[in-house]
């Protein structure tokens, strides 16, 4: 059996790692900490959870003796954690911002934070980088926006039909975390549609960054926060380089995604839904219309909190530890 801890597992993204791992037949959850609810079972913080029977402990990285470790801690804080874990030979997924980058001055200068302690880590979209994965020690989960917008994306700059991306994606409540907020705030999200972050997100540097492993293409990143718990739409606009079909659009994303588990390709003019995908970690791409101005609308559809996030970190624990990449994630989403 595969010993795994979880650090920082009282958010969501570490109850969706409990629910996933609670049923994986290869892994046990032996180390679930949280400095504010250490000593109390983790069934009440996360309700759905009932039969699990753990407890929150604080413990640090020094006490804990495990074969992978999920660091789903907050930005800056990963890095004084995981090289310590790391430094002990425990393979660790961190699904922090603090290691996706190859330029430690992107993320320096994104996320206004000095990188102390910068270490080689694989991007964990097996999408992009399958292989390395498997051979990895330490795996930078990608952050959610990203996810949906890259996979949307890959085609399109790897056939070198585009050269500039603008990427509109609207997220659930449950993206911005689980303390409550002025912003998330039920009478202030309700019936609401906020733009945030317009052109200075985080994430736009990352969606850049690896899209341009594919071509040279230049992107542009616009997040809103919709009155929903759960799920990632993002539209990609774009205007192509030659004369292409809906049809041989997306002829080029069943070609790219044929092999992939946890991606599916919809049919032209197929919109993909937030209840198709919800709970589930696939990943739906769809719609491939152009307008009568030449302009290329794909749409994709993930949950935030799976392919965005744990699902992700839980198919490149399996890679890194030589399981079946959709091992305890084999079911489909939640509609309606």
């Amino acid at each position: 059996m595969l010993e795994v801890a979880i650090i920082g597992a009282s958010g969501y993204t570490g109850g969706e790692l409990l629910r996933f791992l609670s049923v994986h037949e290869e892994v046990e959850v032996v180390a679930a900490t949280s400095r504010q609810y250490a000593n109390t079972s983790v069934r009440k913080v996360h309700p759905h959870l009932h039969d699990l029977d753990l407890e929150f402990t604080d413990q640090s990285p020094h006490d804990l003796d495990v074969d992978l470790a999920f660091t789903a801690t907050p930005h800056g804080a990963s890095m004084s954690i995981v090289p310590q874990l790391v430094d002990k030979g425990i393979k660790v997924v961190d699904l922090s911002g603090d290691y996706r980058f190859d330029n430690i001055g992107t993320y320096e200068k994104w996320y206004n934070l000095k990188h102390e302690k910068p270490l080689d880590a694989v991007y964990g979209l097996p999408e992009m980088y399958r292989e390395e994965i498997k051979k990895a020690n330490l795996v930078a989960n990608p952050g959610c926006y990203p996810t949906g917008a890259i996979l949307a994306g890959i085609p399109l700059v790897k056939e070198g039909l585009v050269d500039t991306l603008i990427a509109d994606s609207k997220s659930g409540v449950s993206g911005a975390g689980i303390k409550p907020t002025p912003v998330t705030h039920y009478p202030n999200i309700s019936d609401n549609i906020v733009p945030y972050a317009v052109t200075t997100h985080r994430h736009m540097p990352e969606i850049q960054e690896k899209l341009g492993k594919f071509g040279d293409v230049r992107v542009s990143f616009t997040p809103h926060l919709v009155p929903v718990i759960r799920g990632i739409i993002t539209t990609l606009h774009s205007f192509p380089n030659q004369e292409i079909s809906s049809e041989e659009i997306v002829d080029l994303y069943n070609k790219q995604y044929q092999a992939e588990p946890f991606v599916r390709v919809l049919d032209t003019g197929e919109t993909p839904r937030l209840s198709s995908v919800r709970g589930s970690n696939f990943c739906h791409i769809g719609c491939f219309e152009v307008d009568e101005n030449g302009r290329l609308v794909v749409v994709s559809a993930i949950d935030n909190l799976v392919k965005g996030a744990s699902g992700a970190a839980v198919a490149n624990m399996n890679l890194m530890c030589g399981f079946p990449e959709n091992m305890s994630m084999e079911g489909c989403g939640l509609h309606p």
